[in-house]
């Protein structure tokens, strides 16, 4: 399977079913001149019963905007498109809501509905929302089916105009989200659901195809919204409330229904680019050092061990799964915040990381990744996910509720030393004959115990590989004058092709010092 294209991969989704969700044939008109459907008893619990009932029912695909134009809505024409200030939903609330438009990357339309107490009315599209002009491709659409396909949460209006303040969360295209980080940028994404990413075969991306909005009463309430996910295989109700922190932290209710089965149903899913860092990079590939959103899977697993995985983007799809029991969190990491290591104006060194802090009782299941080919960096290539043991066939139903995080670093950072570089290069010594087929590892923690070693102590490679030999095998302090700065140095040597599976972490007599750095390693003919 190809890499996910973060422009195209949207306008590959398929269809997702819809329903008549606002009732009475009453329609009203906001006070900044949005037009409403009629009014219609909402709750949570409805949600969720219309979620399970859409579940026994045939899949029906909705109706879209003439896909002839919307195809024609590009990137550049789509940017074009901006939400008038005046019609955002909340506008003098705390946090205004404004809707994006259909295009080629996002063609399925998208219904939005206003919650009042115990009601709810549907926003009903209307192309003067848009800045859509004379000469604008999409000026040929028609107002029904709606070209509504997803939203933005803005920040307040006293920090600034609408057109020139970056929203904090987006919802758009699928069931596709993410928020911005406590240094100012967006990055990684998150998902409603993934089902069976990686697998042979086209990928099914149900939607989120209906939303409820519920406003923030002040800028330390959450912002509460209600999303139906509907899709071929499965239908869903959601429930976020989103809290602008000095990041964003959603707390995210699911309530899952299964119309067939699923070879693996991945909830809390995050997806994001990773194509090469300091571990592996192909000879003259790029300008830059490092190109990713990521560079790490970061695990807290129930029995309390601390987890890295620095990603690869490797010759083949590759899955890996990491079982456990009621995990305390995983989530996919931007640890490298040096500039230097990037030298790009797109501000990867800024990129959040993205937490998921199970809430309940998740039982047995795995953390799965899935690492997919990729050759440039507009691809999102890497998946992080939850796959239960709980069955998932026809007729099933899932609930599971956690809190994600959006921030620069994990929410609770462990005490032991972290890895912060993984580095390859030829085996054996500077100076002698290089022996074939093997591999030098650099591994580098940093901070925790490694700070307060008394002088003199060497701490200890603890080393397993699940084939090959080790050897070279030693710990020195890294020469950059940085306090509990170490690395872990050794040769593998390894016969054919097939993944090796490697882990590592340092300690003093009993005391173990830092986390435990797992990676799957490689090899190449000529290593």
């Amino acid at each position: 399977m190809p890499a996910f294209d973060r422009r195209s991969l949207l306008q590959l989704l398929l269809a997702a079913g819809t329903a008549r969700l606002v009732g009475g044939p009453a329609s009203a008109m906001a006070a900044n001149g949005l037009k409403l459907g009629g009014a219609a008893p909402f709750s949570y619990e409805w949600l969720k019963q219309h979620a399970r009932d859409l579940a026994g029912q045939p899949y029906q695909e909705p109706p879209r905007p003439d896909p002839g134009i919307v195809a024609k809505i590009d990137y550049d024409a789509h940017g074009k498109l901006r939400y008038r200030k005046e019609f955002a939903l909340h506008r003098d609330d705390a946090f205004p809501i404004s809707f994006q438009h259909v295009g080629m990357f996002f063609p399925k339309t998208v219904r939005m509905h206003a919650i009042d107490g115990a009601n709810a009315r549907e926003v009903l599209y209307d192309p003067t929302y848009f800045t859509v002009g004379q000469d604008h491709v999409a000026a040929g659409l028609s107002e029904q089916p709606s070209a509504f396909a997803g939203f933005w949460v803005h920040e307040p209006a006293r920090k600034g105009d609408l057109d020139k303040v970056e929203p904090w969360a987006t919802f758009l295209g699928a069931s596709y989200f993410r928020g911005v980080g406590e240094l100012g940028q967006v990055g990684l994404s998150a998902r409603g659901i993934a089902l069976a990413p990686g697998a042979p075969g086209p990928e099914e991306f149900p939607d989120f195809v209906s939303y409820w909005f519920e406003p923030a009463g002040t800028e330390s309430e959450p912002v509460t919204v209600y999303a139906l996910l509907h899709g071929p295989s499965v239908a869903g109700a959601y429930r976020f409330k989103m809290h602008r922190t000095s990041g964003v932290v959603m707390d995210i209710e699911a309530s899952v229904h299964p119309r067939k089965s699923i070879e693996r149903l991945g909830l809390a899913p995050l997806t994001s680019m990773y194509w090469f860092s300091e571990t592996a990079k192909p000879s003259m590939v790029d300008w830059r050092p490092e190109v990713h959103d990521s560079d790490g899977l970061a695990l807290w697993t129930g029995a309390g061990e601390r987890i890295w995985r620095p990603l690869n983007n490797p010759g083949r799809t590759m899955i890996s799964s990491f079982l456990d029991e009621n995990p305390r969190g995983f989530g996919l990491s931007q640890r490298d915040r040096n500039f230097d290591h990037y030298l790009d104006g797109v501000k990867y060194d800024k990129r959040p990381s993205a937490w998921v802090e199970p809430l309940g009782d998740w039982g047995k299941g795995v953390v799965q990744l899935v690492e997919i080919p990729t050759d440039d960096e507009i691809h999102d290539n890497i998946c992080a996910m939850w796959v239960p043991d709980a069955p998932h066939g026809a007729g099933s139903h899932i609930e599971i509720a956690y809190r994600l995080h959006w921030l620069a670093d994990e929410p609770y950072p462990g005490e032991l030393g972290r890895c912060v570089a993984t580095r390859m290069g030829n085996g054996g010594q500077p100076g002698q004959p290089r022996p074939k087929a093997v591999r030098k590892f650099m591994v580098e923690f940093l901070g925790g115990p490694l700070k307060d070693l008394p002088m003199g102590v060497l701490p200890e490679a603890i080393l397993t590989t699940s084939r090959g030999e080790f050897s070279y095998t030693f710990t020195e302090a890294v020469p950059d004058d940085v306090p509990g700065h170490w690395r872990a140095q050794f040769d593998l040597a390894v016969d054919g092709d097939e993944p090796v599976n490697l882990r590592c972490y340092l300690r003093s007599g009993d005391t173990v010092l830092t986390e435990t750095w797992l990676y799957q390693y490689h090899p190449t003919p000529t290593a």
